[in-house]
């Protein structure tokens, strides 16, 4: 605060107000967003892109590459198995968990992709996750085409 301005609100608690207004709203994925959940809740597929300038595979997938600018135009199928990079246990239970703590939440590199997908583990403790473990996607079935299609990632068999 510059000299000679006096801050108005010394000494006065900010008031804050919950609201209870919902706001829904729709957004258009796009056509490379929508192709690939699409795929994902009609045909199980996880799909990702390929750019043909530096041969990198994307999922989720990317209209255009973040590593040499083109196009991508070359749709190619990952997983459903992929390889857990990293991953963390929320152990608080939050009202924007829709699942009972713990959860987990892990980036999973699939087989055939070079980008790791955010996605929830389950059928597996905390305790017994680790780098490098193998997982599988499990589906949901849903009229929903969105991320949900993939109920969640678990070891694989």
């Amino acid at each position: 605060m510059g000299p000679g301005m006096k801050n108005t609100f010394d000494g006065i608690e900010p008031l804050v107000h919950k609201s209870q207004i919902s706001v829904p709203y729709h957004w258009w994925a796009g056509e490379t967003a929508s192709r690939f959940f699409v795929e994902l809740r009609d045909t199980k597929k996880i799909m990702g892109t390929r750019c043909d300038g530096c041969g990198k595979t994307f999922v989720p997938p990317r209209k255009t590459c973040p590593v040499c600018f083109t196009e991508n135009t070359k749709w190619v199928e990952c997983g459903p198995a992929g390889t857990v990079t990293s991953f963390t246990v929320v152990r608080k239970q939050q009202e924007a968990l829709h699942h009972k703590v713990p959860v987990i939440f892990a980036l999973v590199l699939l087989d055939g992709a070079d980008t790791a997908l955010l996605h929830r583990l389950d059928e597996v403790s905390p305790e017994d996750v680790k780098i490098g473990m193998k997982v599988e996607a499990s589906f949901n079935e849903t009229k929903d085409a969105n991320m949900t299609a993939i109920a969640y990632f678990k070891p694989a068999s």
